[in-house]
């Protein structure tokens, strides 16, 4: 017989061996569930096309479509119509005059579009090459390990008969696993220089980190022109003060960094891309663990089947699975503080870009204006630079402000404060006060 220690031991080690079945039965069936196909043919890294995806998670796929099959909306900051940002707001003319979103700068429609709309984007935006690709389509990843740096080299039609996919499954998710991953080399080598492995994330950071890969500020470096990430060493080093410095010393050691001159103040300017992963670290939402996923991919049912939606799209059209989760408050309540958010920071963004304007305007005039002081219109022009970096950062984030209400209303107040200054210095050059 066995003995009161042995029996102990014995129920132990059953109960471990229960457990352990038990995890796995559900890992199984989790892993039928998910697969929904277990009959078909494995996917690989081969499987590009979303169709294919399709026969295996059909419920993702059909959520996927819904975004090209839907209708189209355009809502009071956003939608997926693809309506022109010049004829709503023609001070961007201004502003970006001299570079390609002057020409051109259309509301974009989603991610299934991305090749569609690129094919027929304004000639005067095509001359960075095959890198506008880059975050567009699930061909790249394919295509970077295809020709290794000679990617980036490569000119806009060079590669275009490669290019048969827009984003799909593939680039957030493992063939094999379904595991959310990494597919673009720039966010790992930013993280990498923090000394943040990727590769340790949880999922629900991951959550966040696939939409990482792209909804970022980056540049070309000079001659290999490679997508780069504008970070320091540091997760603080992502905010728009700390990338105007990076972009001042950091890559050319002491030689900043320019992506094209102002026409008519002759300032040396950036242009910030869309920066909003940057914008929301540290806002409210991401301190509480809260992932892009849980609001533009929230759970929906189809069925008995509770799914990530696959169709990304604003927040305020799905307010019941994205924000009631957690805020229990009516959906035209939340809609209202939303829009209230937004509302304060759309009006504040236009008195910026009309200041910045108006500092475009006295530069040019201190520029016409024989025997001006060169130090102080330098000083102006400088100004410039990091008014309008500062006032761009924010019209070129996707929230209307949303993704970090306190932190924007800041940085649109520090671009109005540079911009007084630059139009104080660039009077002051000319002999006026």
């Amino acid at each position: 017989m066995l003995r009161g220690k042995s029996v102990i031991v014995l129920v132990a080690i059953l109960t471990s061996l229960l457990v352990l079945g038990s995890i796995a039965y559900l890992y199984n069936k989790n892993r039928v569930i998910q697969q929904a196909r277990p009959n078909l043919p494995a996917l690989t890294e081969e499987d590009i096309d979303p169709q294919i995806w399709a026969n295996h998670y059909p419920r993702h796929y059909d959520s996927y479509r819904e975004a090209v099959e839907g209708p189209v909306v355009r809502t009071k900051y956003g939608g997926n119509d693809p309506y022109s940002k010049l004829e709503k707001k023609p001070e961007l003319r201004i502003l970006y005059e001299g570079f390609g979103f002057a020409e051109e700068y259309n509301q974009n429609r989603g991610h299934p579009y991305a090749v569609q709309d690129i094919d027929f984007i304004n000639p005067a935006r095509k001359g960075a090459g095959a890198v506008c690709y880059y975050c567009k389509s699930a061909d790249v990843p394919h295509l970077l390990e295809k020709y290794g740096k000679e990617y980036f080299q490569k000119s806009f039609d060079e590669l275009r008969a490669e290019i048969n996919h827009a984003i799909t499954c593939s680039d957030c998710h493992d063939p094999a696993t379904n595991a959310l991953r990494i597919t673009r080399p720039a966010l790992r080598d930013a993280l990498a220089r923090m000394d943040i492995n990727v590769d340790n994330a949880s999922r629900q950071e991951m959550r966040t980190l696939v939409c990482a890969q792209c909804h970022v500020e980056y540049y070309f470096t000079r001659g290999e022109k490679i997508v780069t990430f504008p970070w320091g060493d540091r997760l603080e080093d992502m905010k728009p003060e700390q990338v105007y410095e990076y972009f001042q010393s950091g890559p050319y050691e002491g030689n900043p960094f320019v992506d094209w001159v102002h026409p008519r103040s002759e300032t040396p300017m950036l242009k910030a891309q869309h920066p909003d992963y940057e914008f929301f670290v540290n806002s409210t939402h991401h301190a509480a663990g809260v992932a892009c996923a849980d609001c533009h991919m929230p759970y929906i049912r189809q069925g008995n089947v509770k799914i990530t939606s696959h169709n990304w799209q604003s927040p305020l059209r799905t307010i019941s699975e994205s924000c009631q989760v957690c805020h229990r408050h009516s959906e035209e309540y939340l809609r209202d503080r939303v829009l209230h958010i937004q509302d304060n920071n759309y009006n504040l963004l236009k008195i910026a870009a009309q200041r910045n304007v108006e500092v475009i305007e006295e530069i040019e005039l201190t520029l016409g204006t024989p025997g001006a002081d060169q130090a102080l219109l330098a000083e102006a022009q400088d100004l410039h630079r990091q008014s309008q970096w500062m006032w761009d950062w924010m019209s070129s984030e996707t929230s209307m402000g949303f993704h970090n209400p306190a932190e924007g209303l800041n940085y649109i107040g520090k671009s109005i404060d540079l911009a007084h200054q630059a139009i104080a210095k660039a009077r002051k050059a000319r002999g006026g006060q």
